[in-house]
């Protein structure tokens, strides 16, 4: 098994011990998500034993790939300019923009990698994010990085991840469309930035903004679109899958739909 498989069976593995635990709310059966997550590990392990079965095949093939290839199937880490993305993150971190500079206690620009392959964006601060000052730290976002985990992907590695708005709006209500225009600026930057391979949109306002569509998630979801060029894919945002098990199937679907995007990389 690969040190990918490795990690994502021992992760799954110790989901099933703890029993999910804060996480998925009581109107999930028992071990549906995890079993979705599941199957996705177990498919990985037995695509990993037939690879092994022709190990020598492979490693001539990979060997000849990168000498035809050269840095292309090895390529060189990608880091976003250090003086323009740390400009970018003092701008936010000083906004004082629209009227919820006003009453926020953090400035919430980021966590992850900014080199990772894909960027996360999901709606606005919670109070979690706000007292922490980084995105999908509650129960959100567990449930989001045990999404991510199912398709070997982690924010510490791999994924990039903010929010339409940087701060928090009073009582978690939804964004007001002045805010976001507000805020607009700072994610087209993070995006030139960061310049990640695929894009997932989370949520409506995440979806609908970089779409461009008024549509709700439920009729956006399934395709793939496009960004500046970038690959996007649209889900519910965790908070909403809490809320509504039922909706795990369809985004286990969207998740393998950027599986597939992202293997084609």
């Amino acid at each position: 098994m690969s040190a990918r498989g490795t990690r994502l069976a021992a992760y799954l593995d110790q989901r099933r011990r703890m029993g999910e635990p804060g996480i998925v709310p009581d109107g999930l059966a028992p071990g549906e998500l995890l079993g979705l997550l599941a199957a996705r590990a177990d498919a990985e392990r037995k695509a990993e034993a037939a690879k092994e079965a022709g190990a020598g095949a492979r490693a001539a093939a990979r060997a000849a790939t990168r000498s035809r290839a050269g840095s292309k199937s090895k390529p060189v880490p990608r880091e976003p300019g250090t003086a323009d993305y740390e400009e970018l993150r003092e701008t936010a971190l000083a906004c004082t923009r629209c009227r919820l500079a006003e009453g926020r206690r953090t400035v919430v620009f980021s966590d992850g990698n900014p080199a990772g392959r894909l960027m996360v964006v999901g709606e606005a601060p919670g109070a979690h994010e706000d007292a922490t000052g980084r995105p999908f730290v509650g129960q959100a976002g567990k449930l989001l990085d045990l999404m991510l985990a199912s398709v070997a992907l982690s924010r510490q590695d791999s994924v990039y991840i903010c929010n339409v708005l940087k701060c928090r709006p009073p009582g978690n209500r939804n964004p007001m469309p002045d805010e976001i225009e507000s805020c607009a600026p700072l994610l087209k930057r993070q995006i030139e930035l960061v310049a990640p391979e695929v894009l997932l949109a989370v949520g409506s306002f995440a979806a609908q903004w970089l779409t461009g569509s008024t549509k709700a998630v439920g009729k956006l979801r399934g395709e793939v679109y496009s960004y500046q060029g970038v690959p996007l894919v649209v889900t519910y945002h965790p908070a909403a899958l809490l809320r509504n098990p039922g909706w795990s199937r369809l985004v286990w679907e969207d998740l393998q739909l950027l599986c597939q995007i992202m293997d084609n990389k």
